[in-house]
């Protein structure tokens, strides 16, 4: 995962949104301010909109990103217990 282009952008991700409000407009963060809009992401990293999906998919799928609705919108933040799960099981060598 961490060693592909693909892995990097993941990593990319999970780097900004572990402090949303210096990486992203006010506008596409949500009001409690834990979470951007995929939309958002996809412009930062300059893909298409399903290819960010994809990824903030992938993410959520190993529980390391959780999104919330509100409204029209999805909104991903990191869940930092699984995040600190996953780091201890590549600290003990899996």
């Amino acid at each position: 995962m961490t060693g592909t282009p693909s892995g990097r952008i993941r990593q990319t991700v999970l780097y900004w949104l572990r402090d949303p409000a210096a990486h992203f407009p006010p506008a596409s963060i949500d009001p409690l301010g834990t979470g951007v809009t995929s939309h958002a992401l996809a412009a930062k990293l300059g893909v298409p909109r399903r290819t960010a999906v994809a990824h903030l998919d992938f993410l959520t799928r190993l529980g390391l990103l959780r999104g919330r609705r509100r409204l029209l919108r999805t909104y991903y933040h990191r869940d930092e217990a699984r995040i600190a799960e996953v780091a201890q099981l590549f600290e003990k060598n899996w």
